[in-house]
């Protein structure tokens, strides 16, 4: 991403927010003015957003964007007062919020009882890490009334009837189990439906949201989408909505304000933003979006191009047409207990009777829901999960007949990138280690090789050598995620599984990262094995594609084919749902055209049907067998 934008007042577009006949808001439900919070640490006080003002009227979205670290959740945090209990202070500025009762108050001044009345009941919020804003030793079903008790004086009857009536609302299959269990049982979609439908129990007012959409696919992405604009027209809620997302951007706001380094360069109607931007922050991040679409006619994958990066190679990556994984009728299930002797009652069908290849240097994509199977099937091809049955074989190799030591040989071959960075590095041991760990583990170098070996990989990645000595928690995310590239090449392997690899960084970094990963693959003749739900990324990086539900593919072809031309009713659906970076292509609800889910878990005993497939056109093939779609 470009540096040095110029944040000065005079370089943002001065705009108030206009109604239908043009009149300029006199009450908005949320005014912030001159906002300035600061946080203190051992290194003196950090500015956290600086003289930030904005409004936003009832019924209407307002979208924050901006990559990390830009301020844009310390704003809405500032809004609800839960900024302090992060260390951080209001340093001045105003939070006008226009109150049930019709009266104006300054939050900034507010005491701590009444912004608990509050919160949750006037001011509802939506966190962007649903496991933490759940209590994992409650009940989904406590979690969700608590509040309509507290703040709506319900019966625990009349509570638990309306939790129901939120479950379904969110579109969460078998709603009366799941109030039942616990946070950890529940899916990472599922966990944000939860906190979605706690955050509209008491109708709040004005609605936070804080990238609630990133972890959903994306088809509970549009429901959810479209739920928040239906309850936003019938309630008359305002929606301050954060995110980096700019098709979510597009498909949602009314009006956006782009902020950067703590400060706001931008803000005017969505319309204007996307078409005529002013700012070169706003230009180089709408550069940075990958649209539907955009691969249309173009065989072969390729970079993106990105504004302000010098000599970049926008060459198409062809790769070969020889095969080097080949994965025939693989199934993997998994045990589901019960009764008082723990014994093993039903099976999850995780994967169920699924083949494909991935060609050397080429890349094959698995899409689909939260639950479909495709993290389940990229561990399986690793044996990080035991699979059922199936043939797994890798440049020739039978990984299926291996033993644990002749496993661990193979692995030299094959190696994943996780979707959370943090989580699969480990915050104690400096980086140059973490990536140093697996040659030494393999004995592959030693000594001052590993050092020279590891400052190569830093270098491949695009990080200074001076970053070898950090530790996990001094680098921003899409640092971190270029850490855990560096590790999966440190052995040279054939194969590398991203499981939701970019899903989490903003939508500068992510481009970076993809383009890196298409720079490497072209360089070293890469096969990957890509596992996400964001189907323009998908587009832009594939060369071929398998759409998978409940756990079968049910279409599989070369990307253009799947795109251009979606044969199965899922990835029809799929495609539909998708929100495009163009606010004059929204997406209504009555385009979301969605079957609840059913249940992937089957009695001892069920038998299903093989998976069989037409050939539509050369190489592109749709699931015959009844999917349940």
């Amino acid at each position: 991403m470009p540096g040095g934008f110029d944040t000065r007042p005079d370089a943002a577009l001065a705009f108030r927010p206009q109604q239908g006949d043009g009149a300029v808001l006199d009450n908005p439900i949320a005014r912030i003015e001159g906002l300035r919070v600061s946080f203190e640490t051992k290194d003196g006080p950090v500015i956290g957003v600086e003289d930030v003002s904005f409004e936003i009227a009832p019924g209407e979205t307002v979208c924050i964007v901006g990559e990390s670290g830009s301020g844009k959740s310390v704003s809405s945090l500032s809004l609800m007062r839960l900024v302090e209990f992060g260390g951080g202070e209001i340093a001045a500025g105003r939070l006008i919020f226009d109150r049930k009762d019709g009266g104006n108050l300054d939050l900034a001044g507010a005491g701590q009882d009444l912004m608990r009345h509050i919160r949750g009941n006037e001011i509802g919020m939506i966190f962007q890490e649903p496991m933490t804003a759940l209590n994992p030793v409650f009940t989904v079903g406590r979690q969700l009334t608590e509040g309509l008790r507290v703040h709506m004086g319900m019966t625990r009857s009349q509570a638990e009837a309306r939790a129901l009536d939120l479950l379904r609302e969110v579109r969460i299959p078998e709603p009366e189990r799941r109030l039942t269990q616990y946070p950890h049982e529940l899916s990472g979609g599922m966990r944000q439906r939860v906190v979605i439908a706690m955050a509209m129990a008491c109708k709040p007012r004005l609605l936070i949201a804080d990238e609630p959409t990133t972890a959903l696919d994306v088809t509970i992405q549009a429901e959810i989408l479209a739920l928040m604009d239906r309850l936003k027209r019938e309630t008359g809620t305002a929606v301050m909505f954060i995110t980096h997302d700019m098709a979510v951007v597009a498909q949602m706001a009314d009006r956006v304000v782009v902020m950067y380094r703590g400060k706001k360069v931008e803000e005017g109607p969505v319309e204007q933003i996307f078409e005529a931007p002013q700012h070169d922050y706003t230009k180089a991040l709408l550069a940075a979006v990958p649209k539907l679409g955009e691969m249309r006619g173009k065989a072969a994958p390729e970079p993106m191009k990105l504004l302000g990066v010098e000599g970049q190679n926008i060459a198409p990556i062809p790769g070969t047409d020889e095969p080097l994984l080949s994965v025939r009728g693989l199934t993997t299930r998994f045990q589901v207990k019960g009764g008082f002797f723990r014994r093993t009652v039903a099976n999850v069908h995780a994967v169920e009777d699924v083949s494909f290849t991935v060609n050397k240097g080429q890349t094959l994509s698995l899409v689909g829901e939260s639950g479909c199977g495709k993290s389940t099937c990229g561990r399986s091809v690793l044996r990080l999960v035991e699979p059922l049955a199936g043939q797994i074989e890798l440049a020739g190799k039978d990984i299926m007949a291996l033993n644990d030591r002749d496993l661990r040989k193979a692995r030299l071959d094959m190696q994943m990138i996780f979707q959370d960075p943090f989580a699969s590095l480990n915050p104690q041991m400096q980086l140059l280690d973490q990536v140093a760990e697996p040659m030494r583990n393999f004995g592959i170098a030693s000594g001052s090789e590993i050092q020279d070996r590891v400052a190569n990989l830093f270098k491949r990645v695009h990080l200074p050598p001076s970053f070898m000595r950090r530790y996990p928690h001094e680098m921003s995310g899409g640092q971190r995620q270029r850490i855990a590239i560096a590790r999966a090449l440190a052995l040279n392997p054939k194969l590398i599984v991203a499981d939701e690899a970019v899903s989490a960084l903003d939508v500068s970094v992510q481009a970076q990262v993809l383009n890196l990963m298409m720079e490497l693959q072209a360089e070293l003749g890469l096969s990957y094995l890509f596992i996400s739900h964001d189907m323009a990324v998908v587009e832009r990086v594939s060369h071929h594609v398998g759409v998978m539900y409940l756990g079968r593919i049910v279409e599989m072809g070369p990307r253009e084919r799947v795109f251009e031309n979606p044969q199965h009713p899922y990835t029809q659906a799929l495609m539909k749902a998708v929100p495009i970076a163009d606010p004059r292509r929204r997406k209504s609800e009555k385009d979301l055209n969605f079957k609840p889910i059913p249940s992937p878990i089957h009695p001892l005993g069920y038998a299903p049907e093989p998976s069989r497939y037409d050939e539509v056109e050369p190489g592109h093939f749709v699931l015959t067998t009844d999917s349940g779609y």
